[in-house]
């Protein structure tokens, strides 16, 4: 089994979610601020004469945990869907997970998926 954690601009989580909702049992998305090699957003503050540069940009996390014949499969949807060309698309990263534990079913592994 494998992890799967696709960093991706927060704009994109529909896509991304589309893409995968079929292959995959469940997936998780997280909110929050990242820094990368994208362009930060510039925010306009004091009544509009002041141009900043945002210090993050907003980026979501999807999560899921597949079979290790769904990796390519699945880190393939969700690029191809986030997919842009310009700095910044996203990452994915792709981790072992040794034993997985339903809480409500008690079922291990692949069939807790």
């Amino acid at each position: 089994m494998k992890k799967i954690e696709a960093t991706i601009q927060i704009n994109k989580i529909g896509v991304a979610s589309d893409a995968i909702h079929d292959m995959v049992g469940g997936f998780t998305i997280l909110e929050g601020n990242g820094r990368g090699s994208g362009k930060r957003q510039s925010i306009r503050s004091e009544r509009g004469t002041v141009t900043v540069t945002a210090e993050y940009n907003k980026v979501a996390i999807i999560s899921t945990i597949v079979d290790d014949s769904k990796v390519e499969d699945v880190s393939n949807a969700i690029a191809d869907a986030v997919f842009t060309g310009e700095e910044g698309d996203g990452i994915i990263t792709i981790s072992d997970i040794e034993n997985v534990l339903n809480i409500t079913s008690k079922k291990r592994n692949s069939e807790a998926l």
